[in-house]
């Protein structure tokens, strides 16, 4: 795999040593077991998989390469480069301007940019939309498009599927950016609707087999669907591809399910003429860490810790994941954890940070499970692993630690 050059301040001396020792022992990814760092009073396990993916490095890479050939231009991001705050704020002091927010109100009109401005595209993608607004600016928006390959990947899909007659089903969240982006690719090309969880995908599904009247539709997906969306022609005919950060099993679940409703109605013999069978457009990376997430259940911790974006989709499913069987916190840094007895940690599920005590329990030897984001400097878990330490009274070299895995 390609490697890329990002600034040596987003890596790390722990954590590069760990994913190069990983890498040798395990070149094919086959082994997702966590790697234990033993340590006096405490155990870190560290996901076999996490933080920067290629999507990630790639779109950092380029975003710098902006700044450095164009030092006497102004350079704008269309929003923010991925989600993570630690890597935004970064790229704003390099002089970089946000456009948009991860909403996509505007901040920065777009007629306020000229043509020799630079325009850099997020590793999300944006809409044909706003390709066209730059375009019709005369702004060049290929040089510098950091757009994940494994994103364009599920626009390609959804374009194939459009092409053979499918209504494309987006797994998705609607206001995300890669959302959106890939909705108006999709809807370029076919009838598309975007669904968020299995209890819409439910809902579509009674629509499907005629237990919801069709005009419930329009209400309960209001905003999700494109223009001229017919229920009662586009629903006979489907394939589903998904945001590349949402949970794996959740995307299967709804894919099986669709399919069951379209085998209840239409049969056996015909079920390949009216669901696509898709295979599952998550993107590598996303696959390998919630993979090592589960992986890391299979372990016994007193809790665990995620490092990321609050706004980070494939993070929050980390959390998701882990908070079925440990504590969990989720933190954007080493500075959410205050003291031994304090940690501020995002809540998923209401959006706010919350102050929890006692978080590490007063016990001899506490054992950790840590993972991150996508989007998540390994330099930052580096730091969340030296404040654990700290607050521990950790005494043994962790260059000690390192020759033992």
């Amino acid at each position: 795999m390609k490697k890329f050059d990002i600034p040596s301040f987003y890596r790390s001396p722990i954590i590069s040593h760990v994913k190069v020792k990983r890498k040798i022992q395990d070149p094919r990814k086959q082994d997702y077991t966590p790697t234990h760092l033993y340590f006096n009073n405490v155990t870190i396990s560290l996901a076999r998989h996490f933080g920067f993916c290629y999507g990630v490095e790639n779109a950092i890479e380029i975003a710098y390469k902006a700044v450095k050939e164009n030092p006497d231009k102004r350079i704008f991001l269309l929003s923010q480069m991925i989600h993570n705050p630690a890597v935004n704020e970064d790229l704003e002091e390099q002089g970089i301007v946000f456009l948009q927010d991860t909403e996509g109100n505007q901040l920065i009109p777009f007629e306020q940019l000229h043509s020799e401005d630079i325009v850099i595209i997020p590793a999300f993608g944006t809409t044909i939309e706003i390709e066209k607004k730059l375009i019709d600016l005369g702004i060049d928006i290929q040089t510098y498009n950091t757009t994940c390959p494994f994103v364009e990947k599920v626009w390609n899909r959804s374009g194939k599927l459009g092409a053979q007659g499918h209504t494309v089903i987006i797994h998705g969240k609607a206001s995300h950016e890669e959302t959106r982006a890939t909705f108006s690719q999709s809807a370029n090309k076919a009838p598309t609707l975007i669904i968020k969880d299995m209890e819409e995908a439910v809902y579509l599904g009674k629509i499907i087999s005629g237990d919801v009247e069709m005009h419930n539709f329009f209400s309960f997906f209001e905003g999700k669907y494109t223009p001229d969306f017919d229920p009662s022609i586009h629903l006979n005919r489907i394939g589903i591809v998904n945001q590349t950060t949402m949970l794996a099993s959740e995307t299967e679940g709804i894919t099986n399910y669709l399919r069951s409703v379209m085998l209840t109605k239409f049969g056996e013999e015909e079920i390949k003429q009216h669901i696509a069978d898709t295979r599952d457009t998550l993107c590598y990376a996303t696959n390998d860490n919630q993979t090592s997430t589960l992986s890391l259940m299979e372990n016994e911790v007193d809790l665990a810790i995620v490092v990321g974006g609050y706004n980070s989709s494939n993070t929050s499913h980390l959390v998701e994941i882990l908070e079925q069987k440990f504590p969990t916190y989720f933190i954007a840094d080493e500075s959410g954890i205050i003291s031994k007895d304090e940690i501020h940690s995002y809540n998923i599920h209401q959006k706010f940070v919350e102050q929890k005590n006692n978080f590490l329990p007063d016990k001899p030897h506490i054992r950790i499970a840590l993972t991150s984001g996508a989007s998540c400097p390994d330099a930052i878990v580096d730091e969340v692993i030296q404040r654990i330490l700290a607050l521990c009274n950790e005494d043994k070299p962790i260059d000690e630690v390192l020759l033992t895995i």
